[in-house]
């Protein structure tokens, strides 16, 4: 779509709207907060600007580095930010875009058909938010510098500084510590953002350098979207080796599209427009989802794959174990939804159905083995979820029936406002027996879990439903499941995981993220789902008790207190505790320990989940051998 052109990239091209002030008043405002994402916005909105370069056509290098001092620099060999006086401001442009908001090539539609950065404001906001920014430019034969300190002053203007026949713009920039929490990096964020990056600029060649670590990482993709699919589908066994691939493009669209099968349960959509992704979907995922149920309908009948008596199969059954990267470019994107993240475009809904259809049409026909594995997964899920349709009724018509509607192992709270309601997830009758005795009855309901639940990776919904301990569990929560999930039925705003600090424990408690993760998601998003930290080591001297949560606050309370009565006590499990210490150092609101699950990146969850949980295990090996050394509290009592 974009290819080397003659057209100049110069000053008249960029728009200036307004300056500098408020951005360090209110960083919230432009980066989201000053956490350390807030932080990380900062490296991307300079990386946005250099992949925008390769959107138009002009890179196809970038090397970002992670300095020693704290630093990080950007370079492409783009074709540099214009170095000319600018006609608006009566300053280089260069200064320009890096002192003023709103100033970029990205409003007038000269400079870039298409491009990541939306707002035009990132480039200023990096600098007004660092304490040190300096840029170097090759164009038109000459190198420039400019730099900046304490948040976007100028020190000098721009100057040129040697004669270069190389073309391209280095920025490095300082953080600023008064404004962020932190201004560590995190390096493993850095790789998986460039690495997704490269995958979808298919052929773009980008380094990354972690001076800290003494660590460099080269990523190249010539078969992006492809191998982005075999990359995601690492830990799952995929039901054809090559994917699926469509591509299609005109003067002002573009869309690429890879999708391969698996033997999982799940679907996995992955959208971008303009290289942003759209977590919330929105017009071209629609447009995907119409063609493909569609096509495979169609397939289906003509082949008599589907009998003539038989429905329609429908786009979920068709979409299980379907990973799928869909990325499109266009001009000008709207963007809806809270977080800007879900496309509304309407004019890519017809591009994409109509690409899909065609490519993917084509494809089934010239790969009948593959188009027959296909629908032979669909026809499964189909009939799966007819089971599961009977199942879930099952459940609900005994929920009618039973005057309590609640399971029997439950020990309900008196309270009935969800608000200020918890409920206990408690692992074995023991530290059930003790969570009941010890728990604030009004407010603190509590369910045994007895044994290990199901692996939901490795199951389908109908097989999940006839498992007794899910049921109660399904129940107890009182919202329904996977697509019937209704959060504003959920009984309970706290729902605690309280399992033993030992191996089992941690199995049982990932086994229960697991299903929160697959099919009660909107109540991890509501930020409901929390996971509760007892104690492990209780410690006497004389009279008095005292609770240590880790090693080393078990070893500073010793240093503290000096001499104690008796050896630290190791607790192995809940059941452990009395009522009184487990109220006192678990349960109690005012005193206790509770860590919040948030989704982070689903995409990122997805992968890990089918890594620890799913059926290949190599994946699994591999994961563990890596991560070995960061274990800290592993059991090893047997």
């Amino acid at each position: 779509m974009n290819t080397h052109g003659t057209e100049q990239y110069t000053g008249e091209q960029i728009q200036v709207l307004e300056g500098l002030e408020a951005v360090r008043r209110r960083p919230g405002m432009y980066i989201g907060g000053t956490s350390q994402r807030g932080l990380h916005h900062l490296i991307w909105e300079i990386i946005d600007n250099a992949v925008d370069e390769r959107l138009a056509g002009f890179c196809d290098k970038i090397v970002v580095t992670l300095h020693s001092d704290g630093s990080v620099s950007v370079s492409d060999n783009g074709r540099g930010i214009p170095v000319d006086i600018h006609p608006k401001t009566g300053i280089s442009t260069v200064e320009t875009v890096y002192t003023m908001l709103h100033a970029g090539g990205k409003f007038g539609g000269g400079a870039y058909k298409v491009s990541g950065g939306l707002h035009g404001v990132g480039a200023a906001v990096v600098n007004a938010l660092s304490r040190k920014l300096y840029i170097q430019v090759k164009q038109n034969g000459g190198v420039y510098e400019v730099e900046f300190a304490n948040g976007g002053k100028t020190l000098y203007p721009l100057r040129r500084v040697g004669d270069t026949k190389e073309h391209g713009t280095y920025v490095r920039f300082w953080p600023d510590p008064e404004i962020f929490e932190s201004v560590e990096f995190d390096s493993e964020a850095i790789v998986t953002r460039l690495r997704d990056t490269a995958f979808l600029n298919q052929g773009l060649f980008i380094q990354f350098i972690d001076e800290k670590a003494g660590a460099e990482y080269r990523f190249k993709y010539n078969e992006g979207l492809q191998t982005f699919v075999q990359y995601l589908n690492r830990s799952r066994e995929p039901l054809h080796a090559k994917p699926i691939y469509v591509f299609k493009a005109t003067d002002t669209q573009e869309m690429e599209l890879a999708i391969q099968y698996t033997d999982a349960y799940s679907e996995n959509i992955l959208s971008f427009a303009n290289n942003i992704r759209t977590v919330e979907g929105g017009t071209h995922e629609t447009g995907l989802k119409t063609a493909l149920t569609r096509v495979i309908n169609s397939y289906a009948r003509k082949y008599k794959l589907l009998k003539d008596n038989e429905d329609n199969l429908s786009g979920e059954d068709i979409r299980e174990g379907m990973t799928a990267i869909l990325s499109v470019k266009l001009q000008e994107p709207q963007f809806e939804g809270q977080t800007k993240t879900k496309l509304g475009s309407s004019e890519m809904e017809t591009f994409v159905a109509a690409a899909v259809s065609e490519g993917l049409s084509d494809f089934l026909e010239e790969n009948p083995a593959i188009a027959k594995r296909i629908v032979e997964k669909a026809l499964s899920a189909a009939r799966a979820r007819e089971a599961a349709r009977k199942a879930r009724e099952l459940v609900r018509r005994k929920s009618a029936l039973e005057i309590t509607a609640l399971p029997g192992k439950l020990t309900d709270c008196t309270s009935r406002d969800p608000s200020e309601s918890e409920l206990f997830l408690v692992e074995g009758d023991s530290a059930g027996g003790s969570a009941k005795m010890g728990r604030d009855r009004r407010i603190q309901a509590v369910l045994p879990l007895r044994g290990k639940i199901l692996n939901v990776e490795k199951a389908r919904l109908d097989k999940i439903l006839s498992n007794e301990e899910i049921r109660t569990l399904i129940t107890a929560v009182g919202a329904g499941i996977g697509d019937d999930f209704d959060i504003s039925k959920c009984r309970y705003h706290k729902v605690i995981i309280m399992t033993d600090a030992d191996v089992d424990g941690s199995h049982i408690r990932t086994l229960l993220l697991t299903f929160f993760f697959r099919f009660m998601r909107p109540l991890i998003e509501a930020g409901y789902l929390y996971i509760a930290s007892p104690p492990l080591y209780m410690i006497r001297k004389g009279k008095q008790v005292y609770y240590a949560y880790s090693e080393q606050e078990k070893d500073q309370v010793i240093a503290r207190i000096g001499g104690v009565t008796d050896k630290p006590q190791r607790y192995k499990g809940l059941g452990e505790m009395n009522p009184e210490q487990l109220w006192e150092t678990t349960m109690d609101p005012s005193k206790r320990i509770l860590y919040k699950v948030t989704m982070e990146d689903a995409a990122e969850a997805t992968a890990l989940f089918e890594t620890l949980m799913g059926e290949k295990v190599e994946p699994r090996r591999e994961f563990i051998q890596r991560n070995a050394h960061l274990v800290q509290n592993l059991d090893t009592i047997g």
